[in-house]
């Protein structure tokens, strides 16, 4: 059983390095900044005794994610992990700028050589959370994948789909992204399957449904730059076994459907996926009776651009969102401000209270 489940029945309260299998390294410093390493040999000949204070905090109004992370991290490979007193909020939780999230008070060669990592597991995974939640908030209740699979390096997939995940989105496009949170990866097909069948999206399809005839079909219609007659061919040929179409036109491609309707053009930009091109796709299923297939749409949207179809009330059943919720615009900050349970900080930094923070067992 995974520990997601686990946490979710209330058995356990935090997710372990049983999820999160840090690389061994992390022990030895490999990945901590020298400057800590050196400070760390410093104190253990100098101010061995002495207890610190670290908190951290960022500076947006976001979406808190790894701090199971982070907590885990502290427990695998600080010094004597039983040293040390944590007060944490919680991932999924909202926070404020300055918001104290996380505090941690112990010997400092016990655990300060981490501050970085702690940092940079902070900012990544609150950054996905919050930007997935924003974009999840300007689609309303419709689903969003999250397809940041070709947008970032493949080691960085389990940890940014639990982001993710905490973010708000449903459903994912790889096994490792969602293998913190115990579900599997989903998806249909590429432009790559339609192209071996000489762009043949019926007989494409034909293959898709006769070896995943338990999937439900959601056919890719963009692949001739013909959304609605591609999807028009394929709603004639599977009826009611048709569940939704995907359109991901370039955005350098103008539709074949406005090159019939030059008549069309002239008040909005044709090019990739736009709220005419979908309203025409919807009307036309529509007309010949295919109500029921769903309309996703993807390729280059983010939050801005989803609130634009949504303003325009655009007839999108569920969107695809990669690279937009993968940019790390959230910094963290980690200080010691306390040195022996009294005040001692860098100028502009003090102890900042909190009393959402629980503490760690």
């Amino acid at each position: 059983m995974k520990e997601i489940e686990l946490k979710l029945q209330g058995k356990i309260k935090r997710l372990t390095n049983q999820t999160f299998k840090f690389d061994e390294r992390i022990k030895d410093g490999w990945f901590s900044a020298v400057y800590f390493l050196k400070t760390r040999e410093i104190v253990k000949r100098h101010k061995e005794d002495n207890i610190v204070t670290m908190q951290f905090f960022q500076k947006n109004h976001a979406v808190l994610c790894g701090t199971d992370e982070v907590i885990a991290l502290l427990k695998t490979f600080s010094d004597d992990p039983n040293s040390l007193e944590i007060h944490s909020l919680k991932d999924g939780d909202k926070i404020s700028p300055f918001e104290t999230v996380l505090t941690v008070t112990g010997p400092y060669q016990n655990f300060g050589y981490l501050e970085g990592v702690i940092d940079g597991i902070l900012a990544r995974r609150t950054s996905v959370a919050t930007n997935v939640y924003n974009v999840v908030k300007a689609a309303g209740k419709k689903p969003v994948i999250f397809m940041g699979d070709r947008d970032d390096h493949y080691t960085q997939q389990a940890g940014d789909g639990y982001a993710a995940h905490i973010g708000g989105s449903t459903a994912q496009a790889t096994h490792a992204m969602s293998e913190w949170w115990g579900k599997e990866g989903m998806g249909t097909m590429p432009h790559a399957l339609i192209q071996l069948f000489n762009g043949d999206i019926v007989e494409a399809s034909k293959a898709y449904h006769e070896t995943f005839p338990k999937d439900e079909l959601l056919v890719l219609v963009d692949y001739n730059n013909d959304i609605i007659t591609d999807a028009l061919k394929v709603a004639r040929e599977f009826g009611d076994l048709l569940k939704g179409v995907r359109v991901d036109t370039s955005r350098t491609m103008i539709d074949q459907y406005f090159i019939r309707n030059p008549d069309l053009l002239g008040t909005f930009d044709p090019r990739g996926v736009n709220a005419p091109l979908i309203f025409a796709l919807r009307e036309a299923l529509d007309n010949e009776g295919f109500n029921h297939v769903k309309i996703v749409v993807s390729g280059g949207f983010n939050e801005k651009r989803i609130k634009e179809f949504e303003k325009a009330h655009a007839p999108v059943d569920m969107y695809g969102v990669g690279s937009s919720l993968l940019k790390i615009n959230i910094g963290f900050t980690g200080d010691n401000v306390l040195l022996n349970g009294e005040n001692q900080a860098k100028a502009g930094r003090k102890y900042r209270f909190n009393p959402r923070l629980e503490k760690v067992e």
